[in-house]
C-alpha cells in the first residue's frame, strides 16, 4: 500500500480563503477577529416568531447567485456557494489558475472537505415543496446535492481538479480530519496540493427546531444577540449556531517554495481519538480529548512546553467548556496556565463541521500578525474554566507553534499542530 514511499513530504498552508459572519475574505475576517466584533444577530432567512431561539451568526452581504451558473442555483445546497466563494479565494491567494495546470497537474490536484451537516438545509427545503408546495420547485438533483459526498464534487467540476474528491463528515470534528486527510495525502506523495477545509450552513427552521429539542442553544441572549456565544463564562447558558467556509491550499513544501508562494504554516502534527461514551455528550474526565491533544504534539515531535497558542473549541455549553478544559490541563500539564488561548466561536457561533478550520483560520492570523484574536463575552470567568482564555480584547504574542482542538458529537475528539514557517 505504501509502496514508493521513500520519504514523507511536509504540507504547507499557501492559500486561505473565508467566507463568514463577520466578513467575507480572510482580510475582512481577520480584521473583525482582532476587532472582538460579533457576528451573532437575529436570525432574517426564515420567521423565528415561533422559535425559542431567534439568533444565529449568519452569513450576510454575500452575494448567493454569483457563485452559481443560474441553471443550477435550485440544484445546490446554500454549502455550495459558500465553499466556491472560499475556494476561489484561497486558489487566488495562492496564485494557483487551476485550469492553466496541465491534465498531470489537475490530477495531483485533490479536493477533502469537511462538513457536519452538509445539504441538509437543502433536503429540508425540498421536503417542503413536495409536501407543501409549489412541486414545481424541487430539484431533480435532490439525492446528490443532500449527499455530503458531493460537496467535493462540486469544487473537484467548478476548478477541474481531478485527484481525489473527498468529504469528511465526523460532526464537530469534521474540517480538522479532512485538513489532516488531505496533509497525509501530501505527505506520502499521493497528491501534490489540496483544496481542503471546511464548510457548513446548518442555519434552517428544521435543524433550529432540532437542536431546541436537544437544548443545546441559548434561549437567553435573543434581545442581545451580540452576548449571546459566551464560551467559559459563568453565565453561558448554550451555544449560537453559525455557519461559514474556511479554505486552504495545502501543497508539498517543496514545491510551494520553487515556485516562490507565500507560506502560512506547516501542519505538522494530528490527533484524534473517540470516548465511545454517548451521542452527544462528553465523558466528565477529559482523558480522550487531552489524549487527541498529546498524539499531535507527539505526531508533530513538540514538548508541551514549546506550544506558544492553542485556538478552543469553546461551544458555550456548561459541559464542553469544563471538560475542554480539564483535558487541556491533563494534556499540557503546568504548561497549560501559561498558554494564551482562545475561542473562535465568541465571534463566529458554531458552524458545526466547519469549526476546525475556523479555528486554523483565526490560528494563522495570530501568527501572522503578532496578535492573538480575544474570547469576547467572557465577563464573569467560571472557576472551573481558569486557564488564559485572552478575555476580551486581542493580545500581542509570538505565536511559532499552536494546536488547534476540537471535540465533537459521538464522542470525536481531534486536535492538528500548525507551525509558522521561518525558513
Amino acid at each position: 500500500m505504501l509502496n514508493g514511499v521513500e520519504r514523507l513530504r511536509r504540507a504547507v498552508i499557501t492559500g486561505v480563503g473565508c467566507v463568514t459572519p463577520i466578513g467575507i475574505g480572510r482580510a475582512a475576517f481577520w480584521r473583525a477577529l482582532l476587532a472582538g466584533e460579533s457576528g451573532v444577530r437575529r436570525i432574517e432567512s426564515f420567521d423565528v416568531a415561533c422559535s425559542p431561539v431567534k439568533i444565529a451568526a449568519e452569513v450576510r452581504d454575500f452575494d448567493w447567485e454569483r457563485e452559481v451558473a443560474p441553471h443550477d442555483r435550485k440544484h445546490v445546497a446554500r454549502i455550495v456557494p459558500l465553499a466556491l466563494a472560499a475556494a476561489r479565494e484561497a486558489l487566488a491567494d495562492a496564485r494557483l489558475r487551476p485550469h492553466d495546470l496541465s491534465l498531470d497537474e489537475r490530477r495531483a490536484f485533490g479536493v477533502v472537505l469537511g462538513t457536519g451537516g452538509g445539504g441538509l438545509a437543502f433536503t429540508e427545503r425540498q421536503y417542503q415543496y413536495w409536501y407543501i408546495g409549489p412541486r414545481h420547485k424541487a430539484s431533480v438533483y435532490t439525492i446528490p446535492s443532500s449527499t455530503h459526498g458531493g460537496l467535493s464534487s462540486e469544487l473537484s467540476m467548478a476548478f477541474g481538479l481531478r485527484g481525489v474528491s473527498h468529504v469528511i463528515s465526523t460532526g464537530c470534528t469534521s474540517s480538522t480530519d479532512a485538513i489532516a486527510y488531505a496533509a497525509e495525502h501530501i505527505a506520502l506523495g499521493r497528491q501534490q496540493i489540496m483544496l481542503t477545509g471546511g464548510v457548513d450552513a446548518p442555519i434552517a427552521p428544521g435543524i433550529l427546531a432540532a437542536f431546541n429539542l436537544m437544548r443545546v442553544l441559548t434561549t437567553e441572549w435573543n434581545d442581545e444577540p451580540h452576548r449571546a456565544s459566551r464560551p467559559f463564562s459563568r453565565d453561558r447558558s448554550g451555544m449560537v449556531l453559525g455557519e461559514g467556509a474556511w479554505l486552504f491550499v495545502l501543497e508539498e513544501r517543496d514545491r510551494a517554495i520553487a515556485r516562490g508562494a507565500f507560506i502560512y504554516g506547516e501542519i505538522t502534527g494530528y490527533g484524534a481519538t473517540c470516548d465511545a461514551y454517548h451521542r452527544v455528550r462528553l465523558e466528565e474526565s477529559g482523558e480522550e480529548p487531552a489524549r487527541a491533544i498529546s498524539l499531535a504534539l507527539e505526531d508533530a515531535g513538540r514538548r508541551a512546553e514549546e506550544v506558544d497558542y492553542v485556538n478552543l473549541h469553546g461551544t458555550s455549553t456548561a459541559l464542553n467548556d469544563r471538560i475542554e478544559t480539564r483535558a487541556l490541563k491533563l494534556a499540557l500539564g503546568a504548561h497549560a496556565q501559561r498558554i494564551p488561548m482562545s475561542a473562535t466561536k465568541s465571534q463566529i457561533g458554531h458552524p458545526q463541521g466547519a469549526s476546525g478550520a475556523a479555528g486554523l483560520a483565526a490560528t494563522l492570523c495570530a501568527m501572522h500578525t503578532g496578535l492573538i484574536p480575544p474570547t469576547i463575552n467572557l465577563d464573569e470567568p467560571d472557576p472551573e474554566c481558569d486557564l488564559d482564555y485572552v478575555p476580551h480584547r486581542a493580545r500581542r504574542a509570538d505565536v511559532r507553534v499552536a494546536i488547534c482542538n476540537c471535540i465533537g458529537f459521538g464522542s470525536k475528539n481531534s486536535a492538528i499542530v500548525v507551525e509558522k514557517v521561518t525558513g
